[in-house]
């Protein structure tokens, strides 16, 4: 996990999305337990017993009366399964640190995200009732669509692979597939699939596949999102919407937008993606190069938008809300699907895995040279936006509904000349430097007047942690400490 918590940063911590402090000063708070399935079902986080924060939001460490026994009845109770639905600590997840003295003791739980198969983890032994998750105000309740989300991706089968044995191969719309097939004949001449018939190629594809039930061959979830009609698709996913906006505007709202629902085409994902696709790049500046005689008009660009379009679509929960929605302005493109990142946002940004949520759809798409298979597909995006110059790529991830989205600027970076840089950093030490000196001359004075004070006495003085008080009094040549740890006390240097 990455660091989430160090002792010699304490000052600088807030509560955040991966941070949560607690007093602890009866023992373990319940509401432990709701941060530890919240920050498993999200990505992961630190919580810190002995600690409250005040309401400007420092750190103040309270300390543990009993760290040891506190400790036991933590493991005890994550321990049990009745308490919690899983354990995804080690034993060195969880660490005591002095903050203030021998006896000023806190606790620090390292709590991991858990993994697609182990979610939702849930607590008092209630699926629906005590799965949380995390955002910037807390710990809150999942819905029950949420909870339904987190057990379909517990399968290794993903949902698209179900084969519907109440539809039937007729229900697809024959200029699609007819309009796939020629694609793939594009992209592989020759190919041993172009001699089956329309039906087996379907199923060797995964579009199809034979029922359980009868014994029949009937579409299967992907093949009806990938050939469907939108009348019949939504009969499966009620959900199911896909919505392309051009150039949204207060006054005239978009100049171009096409919708799944309008009944003018057949409204599944192939029609779609291509429709989109060339309105999307119809803007992209191509080169001028010549390969064997012909004129290129591919480039790395296309060749991400595409990566991009096809992640959005082969990585959508068509159970969730709002469904997948494409948004084109004259300098930045978003795209949006609903479902949260099931390798978690920084594997996604950083590849090496791949875990689409929709095997079936993503091999159809790799079939006509569309996505790629091992997760390089997100970083190559990111490197063709440093490439060019651009902003770089904002992956944005939601819960409430579980939305993903994908803003892709065609903005080229503001360069930071370095003696700005230079200038930032001496500035920001300058401020910090004027304000210890502010802190020091209020010790003085409020030793002035107290004569002796204790560490905690000054620190609540200050507004800051007793650690950083701590730092700024070994500053202070006039200022003298006398005795050792709790009982240490400063006065003035006479």
């Amino acid at each position: 996990m990455e660091e989430l918590f160090d002792l010699t940063k304490f000052d600088s911590y807030k509560e955040d999305n991966r941070r949560e402090v607690k007093k602890a000063e009866g023992g373990l708070p319940n509401s432990l337990w709701d941060t530890y399935s919240a920050f498993a079902n999200c990505y992961g986080g630190v919580i810190i017993l002995g600690v409250k924060e005040d309401k400007s939001g420092n750190w103040h460490a309270t300390g543990l009366k009993n760290a040891t026994n506190l400790k036991k009845d933590f493991w005890d109770t994550i321990n049990n399964r009745k308490k919690v639905s899983i354990n995804l600590l080690k034993d060195d997840d969880v660490e005591t640190f002095s903050v203030a003295g021998a006896d000023d003791v806190i606790m620090v739980i390292w709590v991991p995200s858990a993994k697609r198969e182990q979610k939702p983890v849930y607590i008092n032994n209630d699926l629906f009732g005590g799965t949380f998750r995390r955002n910037w105000e807390g710990d809150y309740h999942c819905t029950r669509l949420q909870v339904k989300t987190m057990l379909r991706d517990q399968a290794e089968e993903t949902m698209d692979m179900e084969v519907l044995d109440e539809a039937e191969i007729e229900d697809l719309n024959k200029d699609s597939i007819r309009g796939y097939r020629n694609s793939h004949k594009s992209f592989k001449p020759g190919h041993p699939f172009e001699r089956l018939d329309d039906n087996e190629y379907l199923r060797v594809i995964g579009a199809a596949g034979i029922s359980k039930e009868d014994k029949r061959l009937h579409p299967t979830a992907a093949g009806m999102l990938m050939f469907g009609n939108e009348y019949d698709i939504v009969r499966y996913f009620p959900e199911y919407f896909l919505d392309y906006r051009e150039n949204p505007d207060m006054v005239i709202r978009w100049t171009d937008r096409l919708q799944s629902s309008s009944g003018e085409w057949s409204g599944n994902l192939f029609d779609f993606y291509f429709r989109v696709y060339n309105k999307i790049i119809k803007d992209i500046k191509v080169p001028f190069k010549m390969e064997g005689g012909f004129r290129v008009d591919d480039t790395p660009v296309h060749r991400a938008l595409r990566e991009a379009l096809a992640n959005c679509i082969i990585n959508t929960d068509f159970y969730g809300k709002f469904g997948v929605t494409i948004i084109k302005e004259d300098d930045k493109l978003t795209l949006e699907n609903p479902g949260y990142i099931r390798l978690g946002k920084e594997q996604m940004r950083r590849g090496g895995r791949s875990d689409p949520r929709n095997k079936s759809l993503m091999k159809m798409f790799n079939l006509i040279d569309i996505g790629e298979h091992a997760g390089s597909g997100v970083p190559n995006i990111f490197n063709v936006w440093e490439d060019e110059g651009w902003e770089e790529p904002v992956i944005e991830e939601s819960f409430d509904p579980d939305r993903t989205s994908l803003i892709l600027k065609f903005v080229k970076k503001q360069a930071i000349k370095i003696s700005d840089k230079k200038q930032a950093i001496k500035t920001s030490d300058k401020k910090q430097a004027n304000k210890t000196d502010e802190n020091m001359e209020k010790i003085r004075q409020y030793l002035q007047e107290q004569d002796v004070a204790k560490t905690r006495d000054i620190a609540e003085l200050l507004g800051l942690s007793v650690a950083r008080t701590r730092a700024i009094l070994s500053e202070m040549d006039d200022v003298e400490a006398h005795g050792t740890n709790r009982n240490r006390t400063y006065r003035l240097n006479r």
